[in-house]
């Protein structure tokens, strides 16, 4: 990262013109953001719209007659930077099966809440449980319940049947007591969760191809779907209705696996049987960028942005999981040694833990843990999951050491590390 050094002008003028230069192609105005990089003699820069964020920082900073706050510095891995603390989270193979919950056919989803409270468990029998993680918790230690309150803890708070096929993907509302469920029944459906008696949605979307994945905008009001056909479907959830790409050529060229919302909200991000990364303006619903091949060809399978916005997590049905940097498009880190080689079978999701200290993937060959180190890439012990099938889904809580695994022996298992208060 450049550093301001107010005595260094030289220096300065040139970050200034890389800015401008990025700033140009981001806009799309290639020929002059080309035309000054010769004349100033600039190195090869990427398009970013950092300047405009720049000054917009500056003007409210001067407006409120406030220093200047750096908004991007939050919580998470920043390879920039040398971490103040040497101190890790727990490592993933540390954490104990919790709770065990079934469907009557392969779990094939999961989602956490945005507060980490409650999970959701997706089936191909078309069911959706939504459980407490209180009591999940209370139910491993079933010493702590007060006296008569067993039948009253049951994790299982909402058994929701209202699809008609498989439940391919869930994903919570970021700030309403809402539940998306995707399905291979052409539908996105939307449940109440507050209301104890509903077990139909009260919203739907239908679709003319089967939905395979969904992300909510961070302020709730969009969501991006995406479906066996090859162009993304951006939703208005309070009036349902359907925009679709302006730009057909920015679309993927076949089924569209995974998509995800940054946290800022500024990007999404798409991965699709193609074997193509893209990543989307949220303002305009360009494409301002593909990672072509991103895994070899090979099919992607999730995609994860971290806090901060700067890097994104891919992994692909080649068995590799990487880490890429945004703004260079470059795979900063590669995390190899699972048990799978080569081409998998079926997908599997990489994740971060909640402080981005380790990646988690699930082994298809062995039904095992693999995790890293986010940073150097170190792999950590491997875990056994318990599971008599592949695990079809994982998924970590956002703010605790805890995680669920779905998988084809019809069960979901909460994880979580206890700690020795605990």
């Amino acid at each position: 990262m450049d550093i301001i050094d107010p005595r260094n002008l030289v220096k300065n003028r040139e970050i200034l013109y890389r800015l401008i230069i990025s700033q140009l192609m981001y806009d799309g105005l290639d020929k002059f953001a080309v035309e000054l990089s010769m004349l100033v003699k600039a190195d090869e820069c990427a398009p970013s719209e950092r300047l405009l964020h720049v000054m917009i920082t500056g003007m409210l900073a001067k407006r409120e007659k406030e220093p200047i706050v750096n908004d991007d510095v939050v919580m998470g891995i920043d390879l920039e930077f040398e971490p103040e603390s040497t101190t890790l989270a727990p490592e993933p193979a540390s954490y104990e099966t919790a709770y065990v919950t079934s469907h009557k056919q392969s779990c094939r989803a999961g989602a956490f809440s945005h507060d980490g409270t409650l999970v959701a468990t997706g089936s191909v029998d078309a069911s959706i449980k939504i459980l407490d993680v209180e009591r999940m918790l209370a139910k491993s230690a079933p010493e702590d319940l007060e006296p008569g309150r067993e039948q009253q803890a049951h994790p299982v708070i909402r058994t929701l049947y209202d699809h008609t096929d498989e439940v391919a993907f869930l994903e919570f509302h970021p700030t309403e007591h809402i539940l998306a469920s995707g399905s291979r029944d052409c539908t996105v459906k939307l449940f109440d969760i507050a209301k104890p008696s509903v077990k139909k949605a009260h919203k739907v979307l239908t679709d003319c191809e089967p939905v395979t994945c969904l992300s909510f905008h961070p302020n709730g009001d969009f969501m991006v779907v995406g479906t066996e056909h090859q162009t993304l479907r951006i939703y208005d959830v309070e009036t349902s209705k359907c925009y679709g790409g302006a730009i057909p050529s920015h679309q993927h060229k076949a089924a569209i696996r995974c998509v995800k919302f940054a946290s800022k909200a500024k990007l999404y991000a798409s991965g699709s049987v193609d074997g193509c990364i893209k990543i989307w303006d949220t303002v305009s619903g360009r494409c301002v960028n593909t990672i072509l091949d991103a895994h070899g060809g090979a099919e992607i399978c999730s995609l994860q942005f971290t806090r901060n916005g700067k890097y994104l997590l891919s992994s692909g049905k080649d068995s590799l999981v990487y880490l890429w940097e945004l703004c260079t498009s470059r795979a900063i880190q590669t995390y190899t040694g699972a048990g799978t080689t080569g081409k998998q079978e079926h997908n599997t999701q990489a994740v971060f833990n909640h402080t981005e200290d380790y990646v988690l993937f699930p082994d298809e060959a062995t039904t095992s843990l693999c995790s890293w180190n986010a940073r150097n890439g170190a792999r950590l012990n491997l875990m056994s999951l318990s599971h008599n099938g592949p695990v079809r889904y994982i998924t970590h809580s956002p703010n605790a050491p805890a995680f669920l695994t779905c998988s084809d022996d019809y069960r979901a298992r909460f994880w979580y590390r206890r700690t020795p208060n605990q």
